[in-house]
């Protein structure tokens, strides 16, 4: 639709229904009750994992080993579990990411924007454990690659499993986005302004979505779900963050909200701002600092909440590392493949992991795919290169 026509009522609910589908409910059937009824009683007491991926390379140099930087990850590795070995293997943004939730070692470089071969966790988790649409979640600093986390071209797999994707900016999917610009992007700081919040509002109420022949509604309670947070996020401070950073800020609060407004099974969130460091060493810093401000945010949060604070573990960790040594323009590139630059940390605390501890073991970033599968969903069997890091559970 041409975004100078104007947008009748009825187009406007039709193309709202359409997108409040594809935000709420990626394509794949949705589980019922009586789905929920038959599914084994999990192992474990994780019922919420947040997955954090510092995708922006960050030496455990300037966190573990100088926790005054990381005063909030030493709060949450104090309450769980801090690994200094953990191994990676690909020095390319994108393909180590991307590693991390396959678990396996992906041969895609930084500049490579197609989607992998290997399903990710999130469609094992929406295919293989049958959990709902709304259960899985990821949270990206923005960018082609962030979103690419979401479903792999595996065709057994693929984007009617995939995750529901919020970008930095907080906009859900291109669907959406083609909405809000229809309105240009509206703030509610106007009565114009709020009686398009109003309009954007109807357009998701489930009373103006209909059946197709062959084609299940939203459940109404989600779309309603949907709604509000759509309007929370619009109407809320995340697009006041700016400077170094600030992308990576709205991911995990944007992420802080999805957990406290849908609860999901399993929240990615991946952080790109630390590749400041390639021309600024102190920038690089700050971003490590600033984004530990926003982690301590979400873990007291979580530890605030009476449900999700004794059922909810929290993993993070890097892609990679960064060189041993400053380059010429007193930053720190990722080329070296020193052990500064391969060997990461991981920091993981909740109900099913140790309280307090160091580990000496050996572990690979591929390992966190099968762990975090470990604990939402043990029984299916997830044929990944990673091993699961039993050394962190209890």
């Amino acid at each position: 639709m041409s975004r100078t026509r104007p947008l009748s009522r009825r187009d406007f609910l039709r193309q709202g229904a359409v997108a409040a589908g594809a935000i709420a409910l990626p394509t794949g059937r949705l589980r019922t009750a009586r789905d929920a009824a038959l599914a084994p009683a999990p192992a474990t007491r994780t019922q919420h994992v947040v997955l954090l991926a510092f995708a922006g390379g960050v030496r455990k140099k300037e966190v573990l080993e100088t926790p005054a930087n990381v005063p909030n990850l030493m709060r949450i590795a104090s309450a769980g579990v801090s690994m200094a070995k953990v191994r990676c293997e690909n020095v390319g943004h994108y393909g180590a990411a991307l590693s991390i939730f396959t678990g396996f070692v992906e041969e895609m470089g930084i500049r490579d924007n197609e989607r992998g071969l290997n399903p990710t966790l999130f469609e094992r988790l929406r295919r293989d454990a049958g959990l709902a649409a709304d259960q899985i979640w990821l949270s990206t600093a923005g960018g082609a690659q962030g979103r690419l986390f979401a479903h792999s071209d595996h065709p057994d797999y693929g984007a009617a499993f995939a995750a529901n994707v919020l970008d930095g900016d907080g906009l859900f999917n291109v669907e959406f986005r083609s909405l809000l610009e229809s309105f240009g992007r509206p703030r509610p700081d106007s009565e114009h302004d709020r009686a398009v919040l109003d309009r954007l509002a109807a357009a998701l109420d489930p009373d103006a979505l209909r059946t197709e022949s062959g084609v299940m509604r939203p459940d109404p309670e989600q779309v309603q779900r949907v709604s509000r947070f759509v309007l929370d996020e619009l109407t809320g401070n995340t697009a006041e963050l700016t400077g170094p950073g600030a992308s990576d800020a709205k991911a995990i609060r944007v992420g802080l909200q999805i957990l406290r407004t849908f609860r999901p099974r399993l929240l990615g969130i991946t952080l790109q701002g630390h590749d400041i460091a390639h021309g600024s060493y102190n920038g690089y810093v700050d971003v490590i600092r600033r984004n530990d401000q926003e982690v301590g945010a979400l873990w007291d949060a979580i530890q605030q909440d009476p449900e999700l604070r004794d059922s909810t573990s929290v993993l993070v960790l890097p892609e990679f590392g960064r060189d041993a040594d400053l380059n010429e323009r007193n930053g720190l590139d990722h080329g070296d493949r020193s052990e500064q630059m391969l060997e990461v940390f991981l920091i993981a605390a909740g109900p099913d992991f140790r309280k307090g501890r160091v580990l000496r073991d050996d572990a690979r970033t591929i390992d966190v795919c099968p762990t975090v599968l470990e604990l939402l969903a043990p029984r299916i069997d997830a044929r990944v290169e990673g091993r699961v890091i039993r050394g962190l559970f209890a």
